[in-house]
């Protein structure tokens, strides 16, 4: 009898701790921290961190983070996805770094009803046709679009290579989706060469689009490979400029590239540390980051990982609830939300709508040049 009276206090004070709202908030967080894509995962979930260090609390209940390494593989994103919803009974997911990753994980999320905000995977597929998917960074269509324009309107190029990673659906997207705006702009394409994940020589594809002269090579490749690209492109002679996107955004690019990064242009989100006419959010971020990191640069990734839980809270805070129903219909509705990449309102994809940055390497570093918007 004892034992049962026991049993029953505890029961209630489970069910006082809920109605008084001191249950805590499970938030899951799916991200590649090992494997091929772990540099960039891990500054997003540097981000993450330094947001939940900001913003604890929600709904006057704590928010318990469930992280889980998706091991940059596609089979091993689902699986995270699945053990947090199912094991770990969370209410909303953030992530993740790459298109491919969220593609997968995207599929259950979706089955089992759970909003997920993504990082920085800019495939349109992620977010196309789901009612649960939602993102922090722009899409492929506008950051393509945005590296094309600057080709033709600022670097005065005509004629334009691609070489692409075919085992990745972002290379594979951003690839066509500048061609489509540079033809649209009167360049034309002079080479398309393909490479796979994991190739380290590429020779024979640079060779032949040094053979056709252009005036500018597209390479919407991750870090490492782009890198090694860049590497053996000025060995074989190669003076053409030579573009990439977001994924290039990463510190490691020049480690590896060295020298020959000079000159290097990617697209970017619209946050740096030296940005001009910076926002609140984006200076409370810088401050608070250079607080917590007083070593290291604060960086567009944590940005975007930042950004992402806070439209997280925003959304719950917003309904009212921790009910994965609730946030979905209000992340569905998120509309001027500050931000460390600015204002952020989303369309009725689930895409916020914002500038494309451009970054150049120069003197060996990262330079903001501005922002652009794709014609």
């Amino acid at each position: 009898m004892k034992l049962l009276k026991i049993l029953a206090a505890a029961l209630f004070a489970v069910s006082l701790m809920a109605s008084t709202g001191q249950a805590q908030v499970k938030v899951g967080v799916y991200l590649p921290l090992t494997g091929q894509n772990a540099f960039g995962g891990q500054l997003e979930l540097d981000g993450i961190n330094l947001a939940a260090g900001t913003l604890p609390e929600v709904l006057g209940q704590k928010v318990e983070l469930v992280v889980m390494d998706n091991k940059s593989d596609k089979v091993e994103s689902a699986n995270a996805v699945r053990r947090l919803i199912e094991n770990d009974k969370v209410v909303a997911i953030i992530g993740t770094y790459g298109s491919s990753l969220a593609l997968a994980g995207g599929e259950v999320a979706e089955a089992s009803k759970i909003p997920v905000v993504g990082t920085s995977c800019t495939n349109p597929l992620v977010t196309q046709g789901k009612t649960y998917y939602f993102r922090a960074c722009f899409i492929d269509p506008y950051q393509g679009a945005g590296a094309a324009t600057y080709a033709v309107k600022n670097l005065s190029a005509k004629k334009a290579a691609l070489l692409t990673d075919v085992s990745n659906d972002y290379a594979v997207g951003l690839s066509e989706f500048f061609k489509r705006s540079f033809l649209a702009l009167g360049g034309e394409i002079v080479a398309e060469l393909k490479y796979n994940s994991g190739d380290q020589d590429f020779t024979a594809q640079l060779t032949e689009i040094i053979s056709k002269a252009p005036d500018v090579m597209f390479m919407p490749a991750y870090f490492a490979e782009g890198g090694i690209i860049m590497k053996q492109a000025r060995e074989l002679g190669a003076t053409f400029r030579i573009m990439g996107g977001d994924a290039m955004d990463n510190p490691e690019t020049v480690s590896i590239a060295g020298e020959a990064a000079e000159g290097f242009i990617h697209t970017s989100f619209p946050y740096d540390s030296n940005m001009p006419d910076m926002n609140a959010e984006a200076k409370a971020f810088t401050e608070a980051w250079k607080k917590a990191n007083p070593d290291k640069e604060p960086n567009v990734n944590a940005a975007l990982g930042y950004a992402s839980y806070v439209m997280v809270l925003d959304a719950i805070t917003r309904a009212g609830s921790a009910d994965p129903a609730a946030i979905t219909t209000a992340l569905a509705a998120t509309k001027d939300l500050n931000t460390p990449l600015g204002l952020l309102t989303l369309d009725k994809d689930h895409n916020p709508q914002m500038p494309v940055g451009i970054i150049e390497i120069k003197d060996g570093k990262r330079a903001y040049l501005g922002e652009i918007t794709p014609e």
